[in-house]
């Protein structure tokens, strides 16, 4: 399409892997004088599946959307470490490596807790934060409500070559267009990363990171799908009082993919420029 913001996709080496990235929108006009977009997608979500949200970003932000490591075409192995730490270290190498001056982290889900345990460490350049929906699981919490199985089988299908049909029993509300990106790159993220990053959400406790962040953190979360609830955000902004927070209305736990708009509403200027 004529109007696309999509630049390049690249690789480049940080943190000891192959990083791969999708670019839109670029540093030209007024997103010059705004900060970079850094977003981290969730556990089964190659940088791909986002770009019809980086469409948007693009128009007012230079967007950068990682494959995390074992996703998408960012290095896989059977030896890979898939921990949360590598994870947070993975994105701050990253925009050491490009060289970003000021930039935001934008992480959903499990890039949500990877934002938080990036942002804990306080990396140089990072001006805002936004985690959307990130599982507050963890020791000693209540588990995150989505199931293993639910991943690992429609994992398995993909790598021997899913049609659209058989994916869309596992994404029913899902549009085809959504369906068949799914079916096409599911296969690329790799089971081992996927359960060590599952298991991790009961294991991580993302909250001890959160009074050791800095900048200001907006916390979006869905309406549906009893990821967050009103007590979870109750608690993180007794870690963090200055936390911002927002619910998207109307969406579950894949808020773009429920309601676009909205999510884009619940930003508002907290990164600098609306996105309309």
């Amino acid at each position: 399409m004529s109007d696309s913001t999509f630049l390049y996709g690249a690789n480049v080496q940080a943190n000891g892997i192959r990083q791969h990235y999708l670019r839109y929108g670029g540093s030209d006009g007024a997103r010059a004088g705004r900060d970079a977009i850094v977003l981290i997608p969730g556990i089964t979500s190659p940088a791909v599946t986002w770009g019809f949200v980086a469409e948007r970003f693009g128009r007012h932000f230079d967007t950068y959307v990682l494959d995390v490591r074992g996703r998408g075409l960012s290095e896989a192995s059977d030896t890979l470490d898939y921990s949360l730490d590598a994870q947070a270290a993975d994105v701050i190498a990253f925009v050491q490596a490009l060289g970003l001056k000021r930039y935001a982290f934008v992480g959903h889900s499990m890039g949500g807790r990877i934002a938080i345990r990036a942002a804990g460490r306080r990396p140089a350049g990072l001006t805002r934060l936004v985690p959307v929906d990130p599982p507050v699981s963890g020791p000693g919490r209540r588990p995150y409500p989505a199931q293993l199985p639910w991943y690992v089988d429609s994992i398995r299908l993909a790598c021997k070559g899913i049609t659209n049909e058989q994916m869309r029993t596992f994404c029913p509300t899902w549009s085809d267009e959504q369906v068949r990106l799914r079916a096409e790159w599911l296969h690329t993220c790799d089971e081992r990363a996927i359960v060590t990053s599952f298991d991790a959400f009961q294991t991580d406790d993302i909250h001890a990171d959160l009074p050791r962040i800095e900048v200001p953190m907006l916390l979006m979360t869905a309406e549906r799908g009893d990821v967050v609830r009103d007590s979870d955000v109750a608690e993180v902004r007794g870690l963090l009082p200055t936390l911002r927070d927002v619910r998207v209305a109307g969406a579950g736990h894949m808020i773009p993919w429920d309601n676009e708009e909205g999510f884009y509403r619940a930003f508002g200027d907290f990164l600098g420029s609306r996105l309309d």
